[in-house]
């Protein structure tokens, strides 16, 4: 039988891990399953609290907490992952956030890509409920918009948003598998993928892999979008120049990062009429701000702030 850990981390989002864990004890599997959740809140400890509650009621799957003392997602997932590899003979690792929760037949869909597809780490769709509608504006924009993607091969992948994991890819990448220096910031799984693909590992995606994430209020604002788009641009770039870009890769990002803004100002100007348009453009030249202030040494640490419970 094969054997899956979930790997979840939670800082302060009592009431998501509620819903995840709920959704995780219904998925329809013929697999293995174990659950290992972080505690990434040191002083509060309330996903400590939840899982020692959930135990009590006689969970379905084994359920382990442990506490990431340091705060950070990338110290969040790599306790998570060092905790895995040491106690667990899981074949395949999952992570989640505390904001999502999977459909009944998660884990079925990912093993049915990864076994077409021989590939070492699979993503899956995001499909976003919002706790308020957002307009127009918001169905391009990362992070409210919808992710999905055809099932198969991919060149990378971005985000641990939805992901599926062989063993050995975490076993054989130099620790700790997710830096440090990334933090608050994010990005941090932008880097974990990009090791893995200066490695050679394949990554599909896996379509039917269905989580759902929730967006609260405070999410579903234009201003977060932009906010998001800025962020984005400056992890990917802090990644970037991480690896040692030569001269002429560094020429041509550069070269993207003029274009986007000789072409998105002024087409955000002609669409005001086209609320979903310029919107659009409006986060791609958010996105290239947030890229032009990494090459100048600013890092923008976006979940130095929690959204939801």
């Amino acid at each position: 039988m094969t054997e899956i850990a979930v790997a979840i981390a939670s800082f302060r989002r009592p009431e998501g891990l509620r819903r995840l864990l709920d959704a995780v004890a219904e998925l329809e599997t013929t697999t293995q399953v174990s659950v290992v959740v972080v505690e990434n809140d040191s002083e509060r400890r309330e996903a400590l609290m939840l899982c020692e509650q959930m135990l009590a009621e006689q969970y379905r799957w084994p359920l382990t907490c442990i506490v990431a003392e340091e705060r950070g997602i990338a110290q969040a997932r790599n306790a998570g992952v060092e905790h895995i590899l040491m106690q667990s003979r899981a074949e395949f690792v999952a992570m989640l956030d505390d904001d999502e929760w999977p459909d009944a037949q998660w884990l079925e869909a990912f093993l049915h890509v990864q076994r077409l597809t021989v590939a070492d780490a699979l993503q899956g769709a995001v499909i976003p409920k919002l706790e308020r509608a957002a307009g127009i504006w918001a169905r391009r924009c990362h992070g409210i918009a919808p992710v999905q993607h055809a099932n198969g091969l991919i060149p990378s992948i971005d985000s641990t948003s939805n992901v599926f994991i062989r063993r050995e890819c975490l076993e054989k990448l130099a620790k700790p598998c997710f830096d440090p220096d990334f933090a608050l910031s994010g990005g941090e799984d932008r880097d974990f993928f990009e090791r893995l693909r200066r490695q050679g590992r394949r990554f599909a995606w896996a379509n039917d892999a269905v989580v759902y994430a929730w967006v609260p209020a405070s999410r579903a604002r234009f201003t977060w979008a932009l906010k998001r788009a800025y962020r984005t641009g400056n992890s990917d770039m802090r990644v970037f120049l991480k690896h040692g870009p030569s001269t002429a890769q560094l020429a041509r990002e550069m070269v993207k990062i003029a274009g986007a803004a000789l072409v998105y100002a002024p087409l955000a100007l002609i669409s005001m009429p086209f609320v979903r348009r310029q919107a659009h453009a409006l986060c791609k030249i958010c996105r290239a701000a947030g890229k032009t202030a990494a090459l100048a040494g600013h890092r923008y640490d976006e979940y130095a702030t929690v959204h939801g419970r």
